[in-house]
């Protein structure tokens, strides 16, 4: 076997993730494209967070909107409440993606969903400088990935798109989470059969709005 690293493009194989990442940028080998302007990523999670912020566009109605609060507004599933609380835009409190993790671990004794990260201090925070322009855009230097704008560079390195994943699905065979919303818009889709869209609700509303402990 040449390496452990794998174009899940083209299948591919590479001896480091840099090696990989440099070739699907290359090559366009992103498996999710963003609806609006073609660009490529990781995985729906990080797609996403891009097309909210980027675009003010909601993929699963297939609208965009005027300003990102109208999205905002729009998204009245759990999973639109936990996307709003990771991002701050409460004006009624000061939430962010750490913020919530550490309020969900507290909620989620038995880990559930949330994962038990006993050496974690917290998201890092980076500001990218016009120094990122290489030629052709504005590079991030963690993933090699060229931005139009030093605005959609600072969007995407201070996303979850680089952290650590917080959060599991509670089918242990299926896969992490860098973000709360990631994971109950996995389980809201339903996609693993671990539990139902209704229960996904109940149970998340419960949880920031009752105060419960947060069950399935």
């Amino acid at each position: 076997m040449y390496g452990c690293y794998e174009c899940d493009g083209c299948g591919r194989e590479f001896g480091s993730e840099h090696a990989m990442v440099q070739h699907k940028n290359a090559k366009g080998h992103w498996t999710v494209e963003c609806g609006r302007c073609y660009d490529r990523f990781v995985d729906q999670e990080d797609c996403q967070e891009h097309e909210y912020n980027c675009h003010n566009y909601c993929a699963d109605c297939d609208r965009e909107f005027q300003s990102y609060n109208n999205l905002r507004m729009s998204l009245t599933t759990a999973t639109g409440l936990a996307h709003h609380l990771e991002m701050n835009a409460c004006p009624n409190a000061t939430t962010n993606r750490d913020i919530m993790y550490n309020y969900v671990r507290g909620k989620d004794p038995n880990g559930i969903i949330s994962k038990k990260l006993l050496e974690w201090q917290g998201s890092a925070t980076y500001e990218a400088s016009e120094r990122t322009w290489n030629g052709d855009g504005y590079e991030c230097y963690l993933c090699h990935r060229d931005f139009n704008s030093l605005r959609g560079l600072n969007q995407h390195i201070n996303s979850a798109a680089h952290q650590q994943a917080l959060y599991h699905c509670p089918n242990r065979d299926c896969r992490d989470f860098k973000s709360l919303a990631g994971i109950i818009n996995h389980l809201e889709s339903e996609t693993c059969g671990i539990t139902r869209f209704g229960v996904v609700q109940r149970g998340v509303t419960n949880m920031i709005g009752g105060g419960r402990l947060l069950c399935f």
